[in-house]
């Protein structure tokens, strides 16, 4: 069975090895060798690209990216629970919330990114609804800052909690429910005391699913924070397009990695007691 075993499971190691250790591998030389003068790389070893990363610029960098990955993962969870709850109590109109809530990949993420620079600009579709009901007198600085940004992180990544926590809230015994109630507990009180407890798992899943993609994101910092709010994930991007320093980028992408394989592994770890 052990032969057997390993036989099945040979192809998926060769796929992991060419497509993940292998890219990585290079990245990890790249990040130890130095930049040429005109972009590339120059094969000299060096320590300089892990020296910059205790530049205090690239540490406010690092934390405003996880601030704005925590805040993005708060705000989905927040919208996302409710919305969850309600499909999976919908009964035989479940399914068509479901395809609702997955019809946005229908459309290209960058699609659906223009779309909100359309209406979040100062000629969009809400300025000029606003101004047209006298609301406002002069266009709101909608676009291009932090809030945009985290409007769009929250807008892309909202489905990937919905979903899990459907699944979770779909196995539950409404029985439990009724017993709450029947003990004296009233609706807000079962749901805090008995549907997140017992939930705890999917809200994990669910969690990691936004803030990990979160922690990279470059294309929605770069439409809608303007060149504003400048995350580690387009810190990556411009070293490796703009600057042409690989080196750094590299450097900067491994200390990425290994902090969210950090955050990942304490996760898991906690994610088992509770379950």
């Amino acid at each position: 069975m052990k032969r057997l075993r390993r036989l099945f499971l040979a192809p998926a190691w060769a796929v992991t090895g060419v497509l993940f250790l292998t890219p990585l591998a290079i990245i990890w030389v790249y990040s130890l060798l130095s930049r040429g003068a005109y972009g590339g790389v120059i094969w000299q070893a060096t320590a300089e690209n892990y020296q910059r990363l205790f530049d205090p610029l690239y540490g406010m960098i690092l934390l405003r990216t996880f601030v704005m990955a925590s805040a993005a993962t708060f705000f989905c969870l927040l919208l996302g629970f409710p919305l969850a709850l309600f499909i999976s109590r919908a009964g035989r109109r479940k399914h068509l919330y479901l395809q609702l809530v997955i019809l946005p990949f229908w459309t290209s993420f960058l699609v659906r990114t223009y779309a909100w620079i359309f209406l979040l600009r100062d000629t969009g579709l809400i300025n000029t609804a606003l101004l047209s009901l006298g609301v406002i007198r002069e266009p709101l600085p909608l676009l291009y800052n932090d809030g945009a940004v985290l409007l769009g992180l929250v807008y892309g990544y909202l489905p990937f909690v919905v979903l899990p926590l459907y699944a979770t809230l779909e196995r539950l015994d409404p029985a439990l429910l009724e017993a709450a109630a029947d003990l004296g507990a009233r609706p807000v009180t079962a749901i805090t005391h008995v549907i997140v407890p017992l939930c705890a798992p999917g809200f994990l899943a669910a969690g990691l699913l936004v803030f990990i993609p979160c922690l990279g994101a470059f294309l929605t910092p770069d439409l809608l924070g303007g060149g504003k709010t400048v995350l580690a994930g387009n810190l990556i991007q411009n070293q490796f397009t703009t600057a042409r320093d690989w080196p750094f980028g590299s450097a900067v992408s491994l200390l990425l990695m290994a902090i969210v394989m950090i955050i990942l592994l304490v996760l898991l770890r906690r994610g088992e007691r509770l379950v």
